[in-house]
Order: C-alpha cells, then sequence, then structure tokens
C-alpha cells in the first residue's frame, strides 16, 4: 500500500502558492499554439503505456536505500524488471534519486522525489522562485535568456554530476541510448531540468521526459527551447491540480509543449501547444489556484497515488 501525504499536503504547498500570489499583474495571453492543432482523447492503450513511468515517479519518494536495492514495496514490485545503478539523496536537503534500466522499455530510468511536505527544505526550494539563468557549467552554450526557477535549478544541481555519472554507466552497461526521466511535483522539475542538461554532457542520449504535476518550471525561452530540442515531453496533470498552473504567468513563467490533462470524467485529453488555454486542459480548466483542489495533486494516475 501507497501512503497518503495529504494530512500535511496543504503546508507543503504554501511555498508555490506564495509565488502565484505576490504579484497582482494580470496573467499575460500569449500562449504558444496553434488553433489549426485539435485536442484529442488518449487511447486506453496510450494511457496504459504511461503506467511504468507512474510507478517510478512514485518510487522517487522512496529511500535511495530501498530503491538501490529495489526493494521499496508496491512501487518496485510494479516494475520487477528493473535494474538499480544507482540511488541518493537524503529526502531533505537533496531530494531522493535513482538511476537504473528497465529491459522492457530498453532505457535508462532516471527518477527525482517530489516535495515531502514533513521536510522544511523542499518546500523553501519550492517557494524560491525567482527567474534565472542557468549555470553555464551545467548547461554550457545556452542562451543567458534562458531563465528558470531558481529552486528548481538549486535542486538540480545538487544532484547533476551524480546522476550524469550514472546515466552515463547505465548506458555503457546495457547498451543502450535511451533515457527516460521522470517524477512528480517538483521531482518532475528537476527531471525536465535534466532531460535538458544531459543531452549537453551525452549527445549520444535519447531523452524522454514523463513528468506528473509539474509545475511552470521557465520563462517562454526557457519553454521555447525545450520545444525545438529532439526531446520527447509529456507532462500529465490531473482534475483540479493547481500546482501546474504555478508559478503563474504573470511571473514570467511558462510550460513547453506536451501536456496531457486528466478530466473529471477520467479522459486524458493531448493538449497541443504552451498552456493550452482550453477548458479541456489545465490553465482553462483551473484558471485560478482557489479553482483548483490539492486533494488532486497526489493523483490518482490511473488508478497510481504518488507516494512511498
Amino acid at each position: 500500500m501507497l501512503t497518503s501525504r495529504r494530512p500535511w499536503f496543504s503546508v507543503a504547498l504554501v511555498g508555490l502558492a506564495f509565488t502565484y500570489l505576490v504579484s497582482a499583474a494580470p496573467a499575460r495571453n500569449d500562449v504558444q499554439f496553434s488553433p489549426r492543432q485539435e485536442i484529442t482523447t488518449l487511447a486506453t492503450s496510450k494511457i496504459a503505456s504511461y503506467t511504468p513511468f507512474t510507478y517510478y515517479a512514485s518510487a522517487g519518494y522512496c529511500a535511495a536505500s530501498a530503491t538501490s536495492s529495489w526493494s521499496c514495496g508496491a512501487n518496485c514490485a510494479a516494475n520487477p524488471q528493473f535494474k538499480p545503478v544507482a540511488a541518493g539523496g537524503d529526502g531533505d536537503s537533496v531530494q531522493y534519486w535513482f538511476v537504473g534500466y528497465d529491459p522492457s522499455l530498453k532505457s535508462v530510468i532516471v527518477s527525482h522525489q517530489g516535495t515531502n511536505p514533513k521536510e522544511i527544505e523542499p518546500l523553501v526550494t519550492d517557494g524560491d522562485a525567482e527567474l534565472t539563468a542557468l549555470d553555464s557549467a551545467l548547461f554550457p552554450g545556452l542562451s543567458s535568456s534562458i531563465e528558470v526557477h531558481e529552486g528548481f535549478a538549486d535542486a538540480q544541481a545538487n544532484t547533476a554530476a551524480s546522476v550524469l555519472q550514472a546515466v552515463q554507466k547505465a548506458m555503457n552497461m546495457y547498451g543502450t541510448k535511451n533515457v527516460a526521466l521522470t517524477g512528480h511535483s517538483l521531482g518532475a522539475a528537476i527531471s525536465l531540468l535534466d532531460a535538458i542538461y544531459i543531452p549537453l554532457h551525452i549527445p549520444s542520449a535519447k531523452v524522454t521526459f514523463i513528468g506528473y504535476g509539474l509545475p511552470r518550471v521557465g520563462n517562454q525561452a526557457f519553454a521555447n527551447y525545450v520545444d525545438s530540442q529532439p526531446i520527447s515531453v509529456t507532462h500529465i496533470n490531473n482534475k483540479e491540480d493547481f500546482i501546474p498552473i504555478m508559478p503563474g504567468q504573470f511571473l514570467g513563467y511558462h510550460h513547453p509543449s506536451g501536456e496531457v490533462h486528466i478530466q473529471d470524467s477520467g479522459a486524458w485529453m493531448a493538449c497541443p501547444g504552451q498552456d493550452n488555454p482550453s477548458t479541456e486542459c489545465i490553465v482553462g480548466d483551473v484558471p485560478e489556484i482557489w479553482d483548483g483542489s490539492e486533494s488532486d495533486h497526489d493523483g490518482p494516475y490511473n488508478g497510481i497515488t504518488m507516494g512511498c
């Protein structure tokens, strides 16, 4: 059984909610999507294809000692074929993470922990929402116009070198170029930054990102850069979860393309473009945080609730 984190969850959202409310400026309407692209309903088979990644994202909440031995209960049992390579973090100052290989997916898997509301440092990370340029040592050659959430950037930097080393080791061990990055909430934000970080240092890597409850990570230039790269990006949000609309667009934040929105009916909708304003997508369905529900953030995502 996966344990719920909801008794403490409202505390965990304080940092991100603050970043949404600090400005009285109106939301920007320069969303990037083509009206010629249609919102479509995902087939059952496509939804099922995300299930292994959902469990990997949920396993990100488990201690490194459990994921390094792949003995983390239901989350690990759901992907019994997984071959762990490395794991780390302390769940507080450094989010838990793990790297390994899934032979059925023929891919290296990287997962990062989301916010643990029982620890103070992840809450501070979520609330540190000033936009800042990416570290040129970690992200060489990128334009200084590309800016990201400072707290998320710091969290990604904490594990960047260790994750990169483990990914390269796993690619060499198992003879694959495929790298899939996943996570929930803060973990999804870290993994999205990893998705543009890893190809800069391992150009042969074929990167896929599948995140859950992803907050906005960077500015318009960041979203455009992600969209311009040969990266498969999917960010799945659930019903009235308001974390994916934070930090607000009025603070300069934008999502990259690749949204999948789970509606109240249970239908999964593929929403083209950046911050699609349709009511079938998160921006239109939850236009303000008070229109949302914190109980939807942990899921369920096709029956799976995040947590260890």
